[in-house]
């Protein structure tokens, strides 16, 4: 194998066969050992010894640990801490079971992104989150960036933009990738080296999702999502698709016609009553269908190499938890720093012990709920 940094490659007609610019100067490779660079790129060896990268869907996550936590969690202080600890116990779990060496948070950022510039409507009509929910944001970013994990988000595109460039950009340089988030727009991302973990009791009973989970649970493979979402509409995101056609009626057309495409293709061969429908609501189809699919050649905020897990400051985590009073996610933090995998990334000393006031005193704030 070569440790080249590849970056001009020019093909010769005669001996040596290829000559590659790389930070050591122009190096020229043999056939044999073009064989073995061509074997070298197809088996796509993980960029800067980076092998799985862990996307997490940031408002996914946040809006799951505020309405799984009690709100009646606060600090001695008064202050408001159900999502921040939920985000923090999910967290801690995630590191734990993932073993990630890299890692990043995707965000909305909240304005109107090019979908809304489309469909006016995009997303209207959903539920309107409580305002103790938005003042534990800041806690949140803090938290994250107290990790020393780094996050994105972008004015112009969604949370889900950003996980699908990402999750295309590490899967092409051959990482393993895992995308948190039970958002159903994600599932057409899912490959042998892309999977969706959606959150369940916290982060111990994920649920992981390949192509062939996603076809289990919605009947279409991820390729498919686009056009199930153009037929049958999806209400969180305010998409109609095609009036009285139901996820049921959309995995079966989907299966026999493989695409939206190919239903309208076949408009004759459907029997007449759902015929009519798709009939009446076809640009609807294709405009809602347009709408699900996600970008993934967006450019990155932040590059590969950058969302690489190493350092991760201990006793300010520690510190953190202290002022937010999360005395039992201390006792977990440290479990987690002082295993084999946690002894990879985290600085400082990780064997301080937890009291048992300490113990105690989480007891007292947990036994609010």
């Amino acid at each position: 194998m070569f440790p080249l940094i590849l970056a001009e490659i020019a093909l010769l007609e005669k001996p040596p066969y290829l000559a590659c610019s790389s930070d050591y100067g122009v190096v020229y490779l043999s056939s044999t050992e073009l064989c073995r660079w061509a074997i070298w790129r197809t088996l796509r060896v993980p960029v800067f010894g980076m092998e799985h990268l862990v996307l997490i869907d940031g408002h996914h996550l946040m809006y799951r640990a505020y309405w799984a936590i009690p709100r009646t969690l606060r600090t001695r202080a008064g202050e408001q801490v159900n999502a921040v600890f939920g985000v923090a116990s999910m967290l801690i779990s995630i590191l734990a079971q993932e073993k990630p060496d890299a890692l990043l948070f995707c965000f909305d950022e909240g304005e109107e992104t090019f979908r809304h510039q489309e469909h006016a409507e995009y997303k209207e009509g959903r539920a309107e989150t409580p305002d103790d929910f938005y003042v534990q944001i800041p806690r949140i970013l803090e938290l994250i960036d107290t990790f020393g994990i780094r996050r994105v988000s972008d004015k112009g595109y969604e949370a889900d933009d950003l996980l699908a460039t990402y999750a295309v950009a590490a899967e092409k340089q051959g990482m393993r990738v895992t995308i948190v988030s039970g958002d159903r727009d994600v599932f057409q991302l899912a490959t042998k080296d892309i999977i969706i973990a959606i959150p369940h009791k916290g982060y111990q009973a994920a649920e992981r999702l390949d192509p062939a989970g996603v076809l289990q649970k919605f009947g279409v493979t991820p390729a498919q999502v686009p056009a199930f979402k153009g037929l049958s509409g999806d209400s969180s995101d305010n998409l109609p698709g095609v009036r009285g056609i139901g996820p049921k009626t959309a995995s079966e057309l989907l299966k026999s016609y493989d695409s939206l495409e190919g239903i309208y293709e076949h408009l004759e061969d459907i029997r007449p009553s759902v015929r009519e429908k798709l009939v009446a609501d076809r640009e609807q189809a294709f405009f809602c269908q347009r709408m699900a699919v996600l970008k993934t050649d967006l450019p990155l905020p932040i590059p590969l190499d950058a969302l690489a897990l190493e350092d991760l400051p201990v006793p300010l985590i520690r510190e953190f938890f202290g002022t937010m009073e999360f005395t039992m996610l201390s006792k977990r933090l440290q479990a987690l720093a002082t295993g084999e995998y946690g002894s990879h990334f985290y600085l400082g000393d990780a064997s301080q012990q937890t009291t048992e006031s300490e113990i105690e005193s989480s007891r007292e704030q947990l036994s609010m709920f």
